[in-house]
């Protein structure tokens, strides 16, 4: 065995918010996502009650968001908030821990249950890998589903599982701060949970 690498979930792990809600209010203004978010409020409360999956209830709000949009146009957007919002966003004790690992030769793979859409440009300019949830598009348009499963739970063990061989490195390290991120704390030789809340 050799190598080391880090696995960091990202909302509320690095970032102080959940991006993909802040992502949506950078995108339709504060208007539109007041105004949607109540309309998403049975279905938010059926999911926190258990009656319906994180997966069904994320669908209904990127349909009533971003269904029908140009992809080219939320990408473009995704860049945008990348660049203005998410600077102020990000964990100081976070970045730290990233720079350490990296100086020790650890690999840094994002593993986020939001969409690469907002945190890939983070990921390109911080020189780290990313696995994410993905959207579905059909001739370039936004559905609104998910292509795939959610990146959430024994989800993300599924997705770092399928791209990297795991007993090929001497030491593995995972970051979360949710009970989805606990699937993913159990495959880790260190694992740190809500590190950054200082």
């Amino acid at each position: 065995m050799s190598g080391k690498i880090a696995f960091f979930d990202f909302d509320g792990t690095i970032t102080t918010k959940d991006t993909m809600l802040e992502f949506l209010r950078f995108y339709s203004g504060s208007k539109v996502y007041y105004r949607n978010m109540a309309k998403l409020l049975p279905s938010l409360l059926r999911m926190k009650a258990g009656f319906i999956t994180n997966h069904v209830a994320k669908e209904a709000m990127l349909t009533l968001f971003l269904g029908g949009k140009s992809e080219e146009e939320v990408i473009a957007a995704g860049k945008e908030f990348a660049a203005q919002k998410l600077p102020s966003l990000i964990r100081p004790g976070a970045m730290k821990k990233i720079a350490e690992l990296r100086s020790r030769g650890a690999e840094i793979v994002i593993v986020t249950a939001s969409s690469d859409y907002w945190v890939a440009p983070w990921c390109v300019a911080n020189k780290t890998e990313l696995i994410a949830t993905k959207l579905e598009t059909k001739n370039g348009i936004i559905t609104g589903r998910l292509h795939g499963s959610n990146c959430h739970g024994q989800e993300k063990v599924r997705r770092i599982e399928e791209r990297y061989r795991l007993q090929s490195f001497e030491e593995i390290s995972c970051f979360g701060d949710t009970r989805g991120d606990l699937p993913m704390l159990s495959i880790a030789h260190h694992r740190y949970y809500k590190p950054f809340r200082d």
